[in-house]
């Protein structure tokens, strides 16, 4: 057996000082093992959004009518609140989920060795995006759901997403300087799919806020505009975004592009495909609970898939290039 280190008075005091130091000098995780951490936080966040439009969906977003108890007399629901508001409070009970995959990636990314800074900067920005989004989330349920507060919220998790991928992306590279795959004219035409998703994204919020779907069976305050009408203005952006794409890897055919940006486009344009017919069938019948929680991961899943293809753009090599030795002038030569 092995035996276990003495926690002298020193050891303990350095703990209580800097956790995260007491931690990294005891342990190293392999780069697996970080990988997993950063791959755990960024599900944990797609499945907040998820959890959080079935509260919605389910019409429990008022179950727990106070913030940040459940009740002005309970922290829990209680029993006579009823599904709603174990619903409601389950949601909440996420959250503290959701810290502890972040915190595992934090402590992670600080424990590996040699310590990546930037890798424990992106965990930090997760945790205090969680942080902003829980306040949020209490302001949300204090103002009776109020639909651009529902919005913002829901924006903020599309901001935890994009650290998370971010994040989980950087522990698959090296921390040299980005050396761009694909020249400026197929860089420019993907920062248009960027944009594009993002309006696509926003736009889908203006739809549920509003949409029948209110979040509680209350009277809830809607988002003054046709929500009919809404929706065709986020099809048509969604065609822009289909179009983007598919014409993206023509281009990164044509160019003879390498295979990673080539594969990413491909998924992003199986995944669009997916979440259009989810989009069009849900339109069509009403919007059916089931099917706007589905179009809810399918748009998590796109804007990662987005995210994705932009990340494949450029690679970042595990040692610094200029720690390679200089070509000779023959080599040089036959490169060229």
């Amino acid at each position: 057996m092995v035996r276990v280190q003495n926690l002298t008075r020193a050891d303990a005091l350095s703990a209580v000082r800097n956790p995260l130091a007491f931690i990294a000098e005891r342990w190293t995780p392999t780069s697996r093992t970080v990988q997993r951490a950063a791959l755990a936080a960024l599900v944990m966040a797609v499945v907040i959004v998820v959890t959080g439009g079935a509260v919605r969906l389910t019409g429990s977003g008022l179950g727990c009518p106070t913030w940040p108890k459940c009740t002005d007399d309970s922290l829990t629901a209680t029993s006579a609140m009823g599904f709603h508001g174990a619903i409601e409070f389950g949601n909440r009970m996420l959250t503290y989920v959701l810290c502890a995959a972040v915190g595992w990636a934090i402590i992670a990314a600080r424990s590996q060795k040699p310590w990546r800074r930037g890798l424990t900067r992106l965990g930090w920005a997760q945790f205090w995006i969680v942080m902003g989004n829980a306040v949020l989330g209490g302001i949300v349920v204090l103002v009776g759901l109020n639909p651009y507060t529902v919005a913002a919220h829901f924006l903020l998790s599309t901001a935890l997403i994009t650290v998370a991928a971010l994040m989980w992306q950087r522990t698959r590279e090296g921390d040299a300087a980005p050396r761009p795959l694909v020249g400026k004219s197929v860089q420019q035409l993907v920062w248009f799919l960027v944009v594009a998703s993002v309006l696509l994204i926003a736009v889908g919020t203006v739809v549920t806020g509003a949409g029948p779907h209110a979040g509680d069976s209350s009277e809830v305050e809607r988002i003054p505009v046709g929500w009919e009408n809404v929706a065709k203005l986020h099809a048509v952006l969604a065609w822009i975004v289909v179009t983007l794409t598919f014409a993206l890897w023509f281009v990164l055919k044509a160019v003879d592009a390498p295979q990673g940006p080539l594969r990413r486009t491909r998924d992003l344009f199986l995944i669009l495909l997916s979440q259009g017919v989810i989009g069009y069938v849900q339109y069509f019948t009403d919007l059916p609970e089931a099917l706007v929680a589905l179009h809810m991961l399918g748009s998590c899943l796109v804007w990662i898939g987005v995210l994705r293809v932009l990340l494949a753009l450029r690679e970042r090599p595990a040692e610094p290039l200029t720690d390679l030795p200089n070509p000779t002038p023959t080599t040089s030569l036959t490169r060229a």
